[in-house]
């Protein structure tokens, strides 16, 4: 059966919506890791480890503010932020080891694996952000970002969305009054189902979207091939309450 992508019923879908599954939907790995890659998860990887229980102790220099990326692909995006801004902690999730290793890589030349310096604001979670989410201090967080995820565009796999009513508390409880909740998609039947999620809640602000890329959404090369794919993505800023 071809993708349900109408956006039709998103309302109802919404409110009739099952919780989140227990487990983690989607890839973990791609194609089979060459050695470098391997060496990397091996070696690098544990060296940028994040501790939920000491989010702040686990940076070199304890950062002025602690921001959190949910599902940072090949890194780009990650990589730019603590290029701009020195003095914050990024948390970067990321569940897919492909795209850990690619970000590794832009980090550490070959040969550096084990003693190449990494960047002190950048911390990893190489696991699925719920956990992460459930286990960092209550209002620890200033800024999160969700940035064109996997919209299972199938009705029946609504659930699986990390928009998700059931999810908004727990995005609630660990950022700060006046913190901010990024996020950005290109797929039609996931903007309805955000702007439907979002006019349904109280824990956020939620202002319509920008159609054009704001200031500071530094460019990735998944947002010009969508928008050369004739895509529009839309960018929203949710405050909380």
């Amino acid at each position: 059966m071809g993708k349900d992508r109408s956006g039709a019923g998103v309302e109802d879908g919404v409110r009739t919506v099952k919780p989140p599954p227990d487990r983690l939907y989607g890839r973990s790995r791609g194609h089979k890791l060459r050695p470098r890659q391997e060496l990397l998860l091996e070696v690098t990887l544990p060296r940028l480890l994040i501790d939920p229980d000491d989010p702040w102790g686990s940076f070199a220099v304890q950062p002025a503010s602690l921001w959190l990326e949910i599902g940072f692909g090949g890194g780009e995006h990650a990589l730019a932020q603590i290029a701009a801004f020195p003095g914050i902690g990024l948390i970067a999730c990321e569940v897919f080891e492909n795209g850990i290793c690619s970000l590794l890589s832009r980090l550490v030349p070959e040969g550096g694996e084990a003693d190449e310096t990494l960047p002190g604001n950048l911390r990893l979670w190489p696991d699925d952000a719920r956990v992460l989410l459930a286990k960092l201090p209550d209002g620890c967080l200033d800024r999160v970002f969700l940035l064109f995820p996997d919209p299972w565009p199938k009705a029946r796999h609504a659930k699986r969305r990390f928009v998700h009513p059931a999810m908004l508390p727990l995005l609630a409880r660990v950022l700060k009054p006046g913190g901010v909740w990024r996020v950005a998609s290109d797929d039609p039947t996931y903007q309805d189902w955000v702007r439907s999620v979002m006019s349904a809640q109280e824990l956020f602000d939620a202002p319509p979207p920008a159609e054009a890329r704001p200031m500071g959404w530094p460019p990735t090369r998944y947002v010009a091939k969508a928008l050369c794919a004739g895509r529009t993505p839309m960018y929203w800023t949710f405050v909380r309450r």
